[in-house]
């Protein structure tokens, strides 16, 4: 690897945030990286929201923001994005980073994850107040970490920096944390996949680290003890090594 040039890292942001979420954390990635933050669309700065709300819709819209051979870094819903990105485009994508994501979000019987309740819960509360729901969502993303009221703080902050999502992508951004099923096209992936996932983590459990190295014994794991959902603003320098670790790993 060239040492002129660092290595590339698109960064996707999760459900209801913005590419605002990761501020705190770029000093700690840009000695070892260059970041790309970008905003799925309909949230932050991106211009257009497509209808319908589909992975492929959205992937056609930011693939042009995406560099040649990129590590691509995708958090909770960004993690879904990420794995459609690698399919797609795979020349674009040199490694898949999985971060507190899984390629099924929804708790399926050979496959942990939310109960269908709490989604339920979440777009009856999303039809009547878009911001509370949001809101609710940062603590539930916190719930468990040390830190929580610290954690929760930051993603406030983070999203209040950028313009308020678009409604038709909250409710669609929800609709494909509860409708995707990607575990069949990540195991096919002919790339480097790692996932890092949060032992207090309730959004995605813990127990979805096994899963997936049975689903794709190639992809390299790491168990971030003490963290939950958001482990890069409760955990910065942790899951910055855990970042490097990848850096060091990625073949020629």
């Amino acid at each position: 690897m060239s040492k002129l040039r660092k290595p590339d890292l698109v960064l996707l942001h999760g459900w209801g945030m913005n590419q605002a979420v990761w501020q705190q954390w770029l000093p700690l990635l840009q000695p070892d990286w260059q970041v790309h933050t970008l905003d799925l669309p309909g949230f932050g700065l991106s211009p257009g929201c497509p209808e319908p709300y589909s992975l492929a819709a959205i992937c056609m819209l930011l693939q042009p923001q995406l560099p040649d051979r990129a590590v691509v870094c995708g958090w909770s819903l960004g993690g879904l994005v990420g794995i459609e990105l690698a399919r797609r485009y795979p020349q674009q994508v040199r490694a898949l980073a999985l971060l507190a994501a899984s390629p099924c979000f929804m708790a399926q019987p050979d496959w942990p994850g939310m109960s269908a309740q709490v989604f339920t819960q979440f777009q009856q509360q999303l039809s009547k107040d878009m911001a509370l729901t949001i809101q609710r969502f940062l603590a539930i993303q916190a719930m468990g970490s040390p830190s929580a009221k610290e954690d929760i703080k930051q993603l406030r902050h983070a999203i209040l920096q950028l313009p308020a999502p678009s409604p038709a992508a909250v409710s669609g951004g929800l609709l494909l944390l509860q409708d995707s099923d990607l575990r069949t096209e990540l195991a096919r992936l002919p790339l480097p996949v790692y996932a890092a996932f949060g032992r207090l983590d309730t959004l995605v459990p813990i127990g979805a680290e096994q899963a997936l190295q049975l689903l794709m014994p190639t992809a390299k794991t790491h168990c971030f003890a003490h963290a939950s959902h958001a482990s890069f603003i409760s955990h910065p320098t942790e899951s910055t090594a855990w970042l490097r670790s990848i850096r060091q790993q990625l073949p020629a």
